[in-house]
């Protein structure tokens, strides 16, 4: 049993879950993360357990460490919140595809080699578009096709980047990978899609806002912070990735702040936040480190947390268009509470976890020297809590009254809502459990006078720019719009540019075979006009006589042949 490797409970479930229906179904559900968890507490040791040999290829489906360890916590805790937001669904694709979602993860947190990982990976992006194709609409179809190719595409990144380095090493153990080498970048840009850096993203904006009520909780737990996992163990102190993380942090705010449906907003804003761990993961220190790691536990929680108030709202008003909502709060009271929690968490107030997280990765800037990139995420988390932290609540539940009366949210969301906010409270307030956890010896506290002093005036200042910039007019309305983002290069600019160019290269060549035909066209009339070709191109000669001329030539010719061989 201590050699069972845990995404082998939540598939068996999966297994289960086709046979059953009712209450037995739902407690299959339900028990699967607990067990799961209880198994990795209390039954997996430290260590690399029973390895396959497969076609003379080692493959290691359990490799357990201190960094597997929280992950695997984080995952198991992640799939028992959103199994209980998502109880009410009777919906066996859905139910199924949870499964092997979260199953999936746990299998990649514990793959101890490349092929392994690359099975997981692939798992993952299968049964994850099941959570988009599941929502029906047209829109969902095309963005969940957009989102399994490029989901896809990473995994063969991923496989090509292995196969590269067996032929180069003769291993396929998964460590410390670095960019030495043509499978280092190979595998880079695989970890690199699914971790949703610049220019790759569009995948998760696009994907996760068309996703169901209850999908978009299961989406925002696991493919991206898988990604950084792999970041964390494969390219620790990687310095570019110091810059993409803060290009990461920094330019998906522009988009949230003008973006009109709420749920795209918090696509924004989780790409902001993962650009804080991937900040974390370049710098590379234990601190650093841990931060990023922290913080990607943090961000499963109240993500996850503000992903399930916007589910409620999809669900009981049919959208999440901030121009469209207001007022919610009046009938929806304890979802606006759970709403605030996660916008405070996210917003690094001091006492709820992302404080506790972020401030890791924050001073680890300081300390490493990077002044610049450190005021880059400070303006990144002013940026947070303008779009995450104020807009959301204040749009949906607050901002003007849209005379919407919906109902409060079904008690099983309100359950798995107020144990989010419970969890984002408890480590916000109480960091050393999480703490405990991390793969990382540290001495770190954030709870100093400088540290929450610095916090609580940024907020401040920010929430003041947000109330003047509102009250002048001058704060980027709700519009019923659609924003161009970086997938219009591939699906605009670059069909209408090769377009153009086929055109280019066609009209080209009708040119050049005119400019080329027409003076031999002139020469041919010229010739074929004068006396002296009809008579010697046979326009003027008789039938017989060409005949005749053609057998005296034939003649002649066989004549010369038979007098060279008898030369010979």
């Amino acid at each position: 049993m201590s050699e069972l490797p845990p995404f082998v409970l939540f598939f068996l479930a999966a297994l289960l879950v086709l046979v059953t229906k009712g209450t037995i179904r739902k407690t299959i559900l339900l028990a699967t993360p607990v067990i799961a968890a209880l198994h990795v507490g209390l039954n997996l040791d430290t260590g690399v357990h029973s390895p396959l040999s497969i076609l003379n290829v080692e493959l290691t489906l359990l490799r357990v460490d201190k960094l597997s360890l929280l992950f695997a916590y984080l995952f198991c805790l992640a799939s028992f919140i959103a199994t209980i937001f998502a109880l009410r669904v009777d919906d066996t694709k859905q139910e199924i595809a949870g499964l092997v979602y979260a199953g999936s993860a746990l299998g990649a947190v514990f793959a101890g080699d490349l092929i392994s990982l690359f099975v997981f990976w692939e798992l993952m992006a299968v049964s994850s578009v099941v959570f988009i194709w599941a929502r029906g609409t047209e829109r969902a179809l095309n963005a969940g096709m957009r989102y399994l190719v490029i989901q896809v595409l990473s995994g063969v990144f991923l496989l090509s980047g292995a196969l590269v380095q067996y032929h180069a090493t003769g291993s396929l153990t998964f460590n410390q990978i670095g960019l030495a080498g043509t499978a280092g970048w190979l595998i880079f840009i695989a970890f690199g899609i699914k971790c949703a850096f610049p220019f790759f993203h569009t995948w998760l904006t696009v994907g996760y806002p068309e996703a169901t009520v209850t999908g978009t909780v299961f989406l925002s737990a696991f493919t991206t912070k898988i990604a950084v996992y792999a970041l964390a163990r494969g390219y620790p102190g990687e310095e570019l990735l110091v810059y993409i993380g803060i290009t990461m942090a920094c330019f998906p705010i522009f988009y949230a702040v003008i973006e009109n449906d709420l749920r795209k907003v918090l696509a924004y804003s989780l790409i902001n936040q993962v650009g804080f761990m991937v900040t974390g993961v370049g710098i590379g220190t234990a601190l650093a480190l841990n931060g990023a790691v922290a913080h990607a536990f943090s961000d499963v929680i109240f993500k996850g947390l503000l992903f399930m108030a916007m589910g409620v709202v999809l669900h009981r008003v049919g959208h999440t268009n901030g121009s469209n909502l207001g007022g919610l709060y009046k009938t929806m009271p304890k979802t606006t509470v759970f709403c605030i929690v996660g916008a405070l968490s996210i917003s690094a107030f001091p006492l709820f976890s992302g404080f506790v997280s972020k401030s890791m990765v924050m001073t680890a800037l300081v300390q490493e020297n990077y002044s610049y990139g450190w005021l880059f995420m400070l303006f990144a988390s002013a940026g947070v809590f303008h779009h995450a932290g104020i807009k959301i609540p204040y749009f949906a539940f607050f901002a003007h009254d849209s005379g919407l009366r919906p109902k409060e949210a079904p008690v099983n969301m309100l359950i798995a809502m107020g144990l989010a906010a419970a969890i984002c409270i408890f480590i916000g307030s109480q960091p050393q459990y999480l703490y405990m956890l991390l793969p990382w010896e540290v001495d770190y506290w954030p709870y100093d006078q400088t540290h929450v002093l610095a916090q609580l005036q940024l907020l401040f200042f920010s929430a003041l720019a947000f109330v003047w910039l509102n009250k002048q007019g001058i704060y980027p309305p709700e519009l019923r719009s659609i924003n161009l983002d970086a997938e219009w290069l591939y699906q605009k600019l670059l069909p209408a540019g090769v377009c153009r160019g086929l055109n280019f290269l066609s009209n080209a060549k009708e040119a050049a075979l005119a400019a080329i035909i027409a003076p031999i066209q002139r020469i041919r009339r010229s010739i074929s006009q004068s006396s002296m070709a009809k008579y010697y191109l046979s326009e003027s000669w008789s039938t017989g006589s060409m005949v005749l001329w053609i057998s005296i030539i034939l003649a002649a010719y066989l004549f010369l042949n038979i007098v060279v061989y008898g030369l010979k």
